[in-house]
């Protein structure tokens, strides 16, 4: 018997969950970049925890596994700031990361009045940029934050948002 994923709110009892599943996910990124004191692999399980309290954290789950999650937070200008976006490497490439982006999207849209999404990756991270343009994020800006490392800043209005998910 086959099990589906779901998307649903984390809860406090998924935070070791999500974190070890963060951890295992930027193992990529920090070979990438040969750096592997990148923030996702150095977070605390209580910074993670105030992150539960302070925005929307998502959870995939297969079964009473977490195998994805994504956070997003809005600021006083209706800005979506969305982050660590993770899926499980078993489990990548299977459309479970666009499914968890629009969620937090649409939550983010409705529920906190979210008018643009902005999100950020490293200029090597060609899969991540393909994802986020093919879910209609466009490059707003690039940071260059070390010699090994360029941040790509991509963003989308939530209006085009809301016309995807009405139609």
């Amino acid at each position: 018997m086959a099990m589906s994923v779901t998307i649903s709110a984390a809860t406090a009892q998924d935070t070791e969950q999500i974190l070890k599943l963060q951890y295992l996910c930027y193992q990529s990124e920090a070979e990438l970049y040969r750096d592997w004191g990148i923030e996702p692999l150095t977070q605390t399980l209580e910074a993670l925890r105030a992150e539960l309290s302070d925005g929307v954290v998502l959870v995939a789950r297969l079964g009473d596994e977490v195998v994805g999650s994504v956070r997003g937070t809005v600021d006083g200008d209706g800005t979506a700031h969305i982050n660590k976006l993770i899926v499980h490497p078993r489990l990548q490439r299977h459309g479970l990361g666009g499914r968890l982006l629009a969620e937090l999207e649409t939550r983010l849209a409705a529920g906190q009045g979210a008018r643009r999404f902005r999100l950020f990756t490293g200029h090597r991270s060609e899969g991540n940029l393909r994802l986020y343009r093919r879910c209609g994020y466009v490059a707003s800006a690039t940071e260059r934050v070390s010699p090994k490392l360029s941040l790509i800043t991509l963003e989308k209005a939530a209006v085009a948002q809301e016309y995807a998910t009405s139609a």
